[in-house]
């Protein structure tokens, strides 16, 4: 595993511990992370803090040429929120880390052009199927079910 997807698991287990959904995401420029966030819609209670958008809340306001040389990784498949915002900003490559327990808006993210791999790693896998288990409520608030 690469050091940017352990980096947005780091930012899911984050969330975890606060008692949120564990999905974390990063945002890498160049080779360097400039934003860091993970799901906060409950340790916040934030209608938008999924961790994609956290992530690009953190990086600041950059120049439209940063976000169309970034990559972003996630640990879940976006959204269709996320995936409207890595559109919105020009981000050209997503890294997913599993899209197995939930499966984002990643048909609208290929029909604009943006490059989508999907790692289908373990870790991120067993986050979330854990968390589904544990708390059903809180997943399906999160994902508007």
């Amino acid at each position: 595993m690469d050091e940017f997807m352990q980096a947005a698991i780091v930012e899911a287990k984050k969330g975890m511990d606060e008692g949120g959904v564990p999905i974390g995401s990063v945002l890498v420029h160049r080779g360097r992370i400039i934003g860091r966030g993970h799901n906060q819609r409950q340790q916040r209670g934030s209608v938008v803090l999924h961790a994609e958008m956290d992530a690009l809340e953190n990086a600041g306001r950059q120049r439209a040429a940063v976000y169309r040389e970034s990559v972003l990784y996630t640990t879940l498949s976006p959204c269709p929120m996320c995936s409207g915002a890595i559109v919105l900003y020009g981000i050209p490559h997503v890294v997913i880390g599993e899209n197995r327990t939930f499966m984002g808006d990643e048909v609208h993210l290929r029909s604009r052009g943006v490059k989508l791999e999907v790692r289908d790693d373990p870790t991120c896998r067993s986050l979330m199927e854990t968390f589904i288990s544990e708390h059903p409520d809180l997943w399906h608030e999160d994902i508007g079910e």
